[in-house]
């Protein structure tokens, strides 16, 4: 309820900002007041175990939206979307082998809720770049409204694969798999990474690419200093109306009107 009611301090303010003699009737606060920009609803979400903010707090930023896997189980997007969900990148496929068995649950639900979405791949560095990118491939077809994500991080705990290369290495195949979406899907994706994955291996390098940061305890600004970001994934421990438990949430870094541009690409 914090950020809702953090949103619904910036829509009083935008409102009575610039104007005199009467004022307009108070609106509820979960409803955009520019009834020119495109429609956003302000986030109703709560947080298990929520950060104190300093600076900038993510909830002055207008447009929310979720990542999701198998984790959450099914999700009633309807209600989802009505809290303030404005997107939704989902699980589909990690290394060359794995899909998740939730990502056409999830892809049918969100389309059909009209909840924009997007799938993301989990990279394993067992596997070449080509033979993972053909495997997020044949599990995702085309039509989705947002660009797709590879989610580049280290992964310690996992049974098979703990290799971690070099720098070059890492961008190298980045590279690699990012080019091959782009020739089938027609856009180029979005690059998800760690803030330990983000310095080891500058990954910030690659050329045309933009970047969707995890940074739960700080602005991204502050964590990744003089970086372009595209979203910002603020919280693992949100609590979303129509998802199960605990859910990443995340922000677009602009406003309705950038949103929309941006999201009209695909």
């Amino acid at each position: 309820m914090r950020l809702a009611l953090l949103m619904a301090v910036a829509a009083a303010m935008l409102v009575s900002c610039g104007r005199s003699g009467p004022q307009p009737q108070t609106v509820e606060p979960t409803q955009v007041v520019d009834r020119t920009a495109p429609s956003i609803i302000y986030p109703d979400f709560g947080d298990a175990d929520p950060h104190d903010w300093e600076g900038r707090h993510p909830g002055l930023y207008p447009v929310h939206g979720l990542d999701v896997s198998r984790w959450q189980g099914p999700i009633d997007w309807r209600t989802a979307k009505a809290s303030g969900v404005s997107f939704v990148f989902m699980k589909a496929t990690e290394g060359g082998d794995v899909a998740d068995p939730m990502f056409d649950e999830h892809r049918r639900g969100a389309q059909a809720a009209g909840v924009p979405w997007g799938a993301y791949h989990y990279y394993y560095f067992c596997r070449s770049a080509r033979e993972q990118a053909r495997w997020f491939i044949k599990n995702v077809p085309k039509g989705a409204d947002l660009p797709h994500v590879l989610d580049m991080e280290w992964t310690p705990h996992s049974k098979t694969c703990t290799l971690r290369p070099d720098g070059r290495t890492v961008r190298a195949e980045a590279q690699r798999f990012l080019d091959i979406l782009e020739r089938h899907y027609g856009r180029r994706p979005i690059v998800y990474t760690t803030v330990d994955f983000f310095e080891d291996t500058d990954i910030g390098r690659l050329p045309k690419t933009e970047f969707w940061l995890r940074s739960v305890a700080g602005h991204p600004r502050e964590v990744y200093p003089r970086t372009v970001w595209r979203f910002w994934q603020y919280t693992g421990t949100g609590l979303v109306p129509g998802v199960q438990g605990r859910v990443d949430i995340n922000t677009f870094n602009g406003t309705p009107e950038n949103w929309a541009r941006w999201k009209a690409k695909s």
